[in-house]
């Protein structure tokens, strides 16, 4: 193996390294309500749509999104790093990403337990990674007292409704007539 493939693959490692990082840090810092290292963790030019952009803009749409809950866990597991093109010397620029994550949220008298999946979307800034698009996508949330099903797969009702299984192509391929909603589920003849 000669030295520039060496450095490459160092370089991509240490791509992926630095990239698995960021949801870790994201979850410590909405747990421990640190919102200026929450917002360092996206790119200065941060896109929110009909909210503005920026991080200044990004902290205003946060901050009270964050008192919607008093303590919260975010477990983070499952990362799976797309890095995109090769520029050069530079190496990648870009990456996407997908990472699972349990959250739990004492909200007033009730634990809300979700589970989430970010779609991510990664930028390298100077010498950095940083989110530049994060999107979350759930299959449920409901009291630690009740089954999701019960709770209608969203006992929370904050956001849009959960879109995970259906919103996935390779999901709504497999049960073609049963994707639409989080409670769907298929009567499969020949199958308890």
């Amino acid at each position: 193996m000669d030295r520039s493939s060496l450095e490459r693959r160092i370089e991509l490692a240490e791509a992926r390294f630095e990239i698995g990082q960021l949801p870790v840090r994201y979850a410590l810092a909405v747990d421990q309500r640190d919102v200026d290292t929450w917002v360092s963790l996206f790119v200065p030019d941060v896109r929110l749509g009909r909210h503005g952009s920026g991080r200044e803009a990004l902290r205003g749409f946060i901050e009270p999104q964050l008192r919607w809950f008093y303590r919260s866990i975010h477990l983070i597991c499952g990362h799976r790093i797309e890095l995109g093109p090769d520029h050069g010397d530079g190496g990648p620029v870009t990456a996407t990403g997908q990472v699972y994550c349990r959250a739990e949220h004492e909200v007033d008298d009730r634990w809300v337990v979700m589970a989430i999946r970010y779609d991510d979307r990664y930028r390298r800034d100077g010498e950095q990674w940083l989110f530049e698009q994060r999107i979350e996508r759930h299959w449920y949330a409901a009291d630690l007292l009740e089954r999701p099903q019960q709770a209608g797969f969203d006992s929370w009702q904050v956001g849009p409704p959960p879109a995970l299984p259906g919103h996935d192509p390779a999901w709504a391929a497999f049960w073609p007539a049963h994707h639409a909603a989080p409670t769907d589920r298929p009567v499969v003849e020949g199958l308890p």
